[in-house]
């Protein structure tokens, strides 16, 4: 049976490939980014402009019920502490959390319409494992699984809330460290399964969070090849 699904940020890397796997399964999805003009025509999927920093939400174009929001958009700050300005630590609360307490706001009373209903929230691996130069991003997705605990508590029976917290990623967003062969094999080296992530992997948990995880609630889901709670040898 089709469902429909709010996607935050479905233009380019996992939220282009969570946004393509809905499709094909013959779900709608209600798109919201910077640049919708980016996503493909569809007949399945609209497209709207938002900015998650500051635009107000527009929870008037939302149908009735959502079975699901998916809040795509974040950063990647890799820089030494003493040089992270205020500026910085703002920005990366503002996309990674406040963007999401908007997005979960303006469409929780379509997500509460629906019989039963999901939200995937996106961590990072450096939430929950020590990293150098992660300090400012480290503690905006820390932040979010705070977030995603609490709500799973709030919204239970009808909505559940979870996180995936993924290990660099192969998308636009991680281009400047991955750009490279030399620095992919670098990459998956630090890892024990020695291989990094691609969009699908991260595209494939969340749909399986929205729609199949019908007992799972208040979780972090680490896609992190074994980063975060293992050791390379």
């Amino acid at each position: 049976m089709s469902k429909t699904y709010l996607l935050i940020g479905g233009t380019s890397g996992i939220g282009a490939a969570i946004l393509d796997k809905l499709v094909e399964r013959g779900d709608r999805v209600i798109q919201m980014s910077r640049r919708p003009e980016r996503v493909p025509l569809h007949p399945r999927v609209s497209s709207l402009r938002w900015d998650a920093r500051a635009d107000v939400f527009p929870a008037d174009a939302l149908t009735t019920a959502l079975d699901g929001l998916v809040y795509c958009p974040g950063t990647i700050r890799l820089r030494p502490f003493e040089r992270l300005s205020e500026t910085d630590w703002l920005e990366d609360l503002q996309i990674n959390l406040l963007g999401a307490v908007r997005a979960l706001q303006g469409a929780l009373s379509s997500l509460k319409a629906a019989e039963s209903a999901a939200v995937v929230l996106f961590s990072s691996v450096a939430a929950g494992t020590g990293l150098p130069f992660h300090a400012s991003i480290g503690s905006a997705k820390a932040a979010v699984e705070g977030l995603t605990r609490s709500l799973a508590a709030e919204l239970a029976p009808r909505i559940r809330v979870n996180a995936i917290a993924p290990t660099v990623t192969v998308t636009p967003l991680a281009e400047r460290l991955l750009g490279t062969e030399a620095k992919r094999s670098a990459a998956a080296e630090r890892h024990p399964l020695r291989t990094i992530a691609e969009a699908d992997d991260v595209a494939s948990a969340a749909v399986w969070l929205l729609d199949e995880a019908r007992l799972t609630t208040g979780q972090v889901i680490r896609v992190d090849a074994g980063l975060a709670t293992l050791r390379a040898t």
